[in-house]
Parts: structure tokens; C-alpha cells; sequence
């Protein structure tokens, strides 16, 4: 079993005052050879938008696109002709393929707006663009691990090009579980949203994440009241 953990503050960081964003791996200003992916996870951003602010219409291509609001209202508008707005408890994805365009604008005017902004990397190049949105039953992560994210159209959650499943709870101080990798040619991306936790030996806090590879299985247990993210994806060579 390989590990690697990244602490909360070791986390790359621009605030240019309407966005205050934290970057998990190399992102715009923020360049560290040894983060610039976790197989095929690209980009984990954790993103706070002011009041009434937010990012201009601007391009992407072959690179799928997973919003996850955390608090507040977001925006959303694009080439494709959606326009929506998400807030917590819903789960955003886009396919971007040959290219698309897109806005992500607070949508309040009194409050800001936290999100992660997630890109994995596609298993097939110059798709159609695509645009889905769900809104998941939070019950359902009370001391469970929901899957809101897979390959698969016609399973739980958003799906993607790309082998790949989200999953994500919500869970009391004591909760244990254990968490089945559906390949051993994958690898965890663990990210702790709020609280503290323990998987496969390794403590975590608030906002750390634990990249996991060559197992097959994550012992989680919660220290703490804590909300957790996990993001199975393939080890690219």
C-alpha cells in the first residue's frame, strides 16, 4: 500500500480577493512536480467566491468537470444553453470534450459562495459536451458512503467518462466502515471536508487529503463529527 498525505496548509494558495482558492495539486500559479495529479485526478480546487462575483465566460476541452457546492449559490451558464443554479447538496458534471464555455458566477448578493471544483481526466477524447446536475438526498449519508459520482448513466450519482466513482458522507463521531476499491488498478483520493478522521492508520483534520494506491480496501473511522469525500479513479502509467 502506497501513501501520501497532504496536509491541509501544505495545500498550493492564491487569494486575489473576489476568489480565495486552494489548490490540492499544480494549478495556474501553483506549480509542485510532486503534485500535478493523482492518476486520474487532476485538479481538487476549494474555491470561495464573494459576494456577487465569480468567473467570466471562458473555455475547456477534454476534461471532465465536477462541481460540488459546499455553501452558498452558484451560477452556472454555458455554450451548451444551461443555465442553473447549484447549492449545496447538489452535484454538478461536464463533459467538455471538443470544447465548451462556461460562467460561474455568486449568485448572492449578501453572501459567499464555497465550492470544489474537481477535473479528471477523460478515458475518451473529443466527446460530445454534456451537461448533468443532481440533487442527492443528504439523509443518505448519515453514516454511509453515497456514491454521487460513477461510469455509469445508469447508476447512483452523476457519471463521467472515465472509471471512476465519487462517494461521499456524512459521519457521526465513532462511525467505522470499511471502503471495497472496485479495481486494484485504482487508487483513493480521500478529502476531508469537515472534522477529523482516521483511514488505514493515517489521522486526518479538516481539509487534508490522503492519496491511497496498490490496496484494495480503506479502513475509515470517525474521530470526530466529520463529512468525507472519496475519489476512486485509475493510476495512470
Amino acid at each position: 500500500m502506497k501513501k501520501v498525505l497532504h496536509k491541509a496548509g501544505t495545500r498550493g494558495h492564491a487569494n486575489h480577493g473576489w476568489l480565495n482558492s486552494y489548490h490540492s495539486f499544480s494549478f495556474a500559479g501553483y506549480y509542485n512536480p510532486e503534485r500535478i495529479h493523482f492518476g486520474a485526478l487532476r485538479v481538487l480546487n476549494d474555491d470561495t467566491v464573494a459576494a456577487g462575483m465569480g468567473f467570466g465566460t471562458h473555455p475547456h476541452d477534454n476534461m471532465e468537470i465536477i462541481s460540488i457546492p459546499l455553501s452558498g449559490d452558484l451560477k452556472h451558464k454555458d455554450s451548451m444553453g444551461n443555465e442553473a443554479v447549484i447549492k449545496q447538496g447538489d452535484i454538478q458534471v461536464m463533459s467538455a470534450g471538443t470544447g465548451i464555455a462556461h460562467s460561474e458566477m455568486n449568485a448572492r448578493k449578501d453572501q459567499e459562495v464555497k465550492f470544489l471544483q474537481i477535473w479528471v481526466f477523460p478515458n475518451k477524447r473529443n466527446v460530445e459536451p454534456r451537461y448533468g446536475q443532481i440533487t442527492i438526498d443528504e439523509s443518505k449519508t448519515k453514516n454511509n458512503l453515497l456514491q454521487i459520482l460513477s461510469p455509469d448513466a445508469n447508476d447512483e450519482g452523476v457519471w463521467i467518462h472515465q472509471d471512476a466513482w465519487f462517494s461521499l458522507g456524512n459521519l457521526e463521531k465513532g462511525f467505522s466502515a470499511e471502503y471495497k476499491l472496485k479495481s486494484t488498478n485504482n487508487g483513493v483520493y480521500a478529502f476531508v471536508l469537515e472534522g477529523d478522521v482516521t483511514i488505514n492508520g493515517e489521522a486526518l483534520n479538516k481539509r487534508d487529503g490522503l492519496a491511497i494506491s496498490e490496496t484494495d480496501t480503506l479502513s475509515i473511522k470517525a474521530d470526530t463529527d466529520a463529512k468525507l469525500l472519496l475519489m476512486e479513479v485509475p493510476m495512470l502509467n
